[in-house]
């Protein structure tokens, strides 16, 4: 149950989701806390679901965390028997933003499981310049555009219907085509 006309926001899973999408960003709840003026007590109870939040403070952290506030609540609209098992494509929740050339769309249901489910968009020319490895295997198909895929010592060009595994290697990715690319990418664990 949502209430927003009361200021105070209740809804099952709120906490988790906060949560999970918290990691997600690689923020520490201190980092949180900082940025948005709370407590990490607070939000730490937020988290747990044993407190309401404020319409106020969920909008501060969905500004630190670069999501719009109905993040939190695109499923709402569901029925109730799909809540869980489908998104719809008008229903996918976006954990990424323009800035750094790459939007990412929630395929999954939510954030947990024991994988993930993303639709990776690379606007061009877009990179990650920095190496990153994480305790993950993940696995990605390229529906169209290209991807340069950094593995190690290893580089490989990508193009629309190739696809790739990782697991815990060391990788970065770089779009070097003037067209989006678009990947599913699979995650498991789930990084939150």
């Amino acid at each position: 149950m949502t209430s927003l006309l009361s200021g105070q926001v209740y809804k099952a899973g709120l906490g988790q989701d906060l949560r999970r999408l918290r990691k997600l960003r690689e923020m520490t709840i201190a980092e949180l806390a900082v940025a948005t003026g709370r407590s990490v007590g607070f939000l730490s109870q937020v988290e747990r679901g044993l407190s309401e939040i404020s319409v106020r403070d969920l909008q501060r952290i969905t500004e630190t965390l670069n999501v719009p506030l109905s993040w939190f609540f695109v499923n709402e609209e569901a029925p109730e028997e799909e809540r869980g098992y489908v998104v719809r494509a008008g229903a996918r929740r976006q954990v990424g933003s323009r800035d750094g050339g790459l939007i990412e769309e929630l395929l999954s249901p939510d954030l947990g499981g024991r994988f993930e489910v993303f639709r990776s968009v690379f606007e061009p020319r877009a990179e990650m310049e920095t190496a990153q490895r994480r305790d993950t295997e993940e696995a990605g198909y390229i529906v169209e555009g290209e991807l340069e895929l950094y593995v190690d010592e290893r580089t490989f060009h990508l193009s629309a219907g190739d696809s790739f595994r990782l697991s815990g290697e060391m990788y970065r990715w770089r779009n070097p085509g003037d067209k989006s690319t678009v990947v599913i990418w699979v995650i498991s664990p789930p990084v939150y």
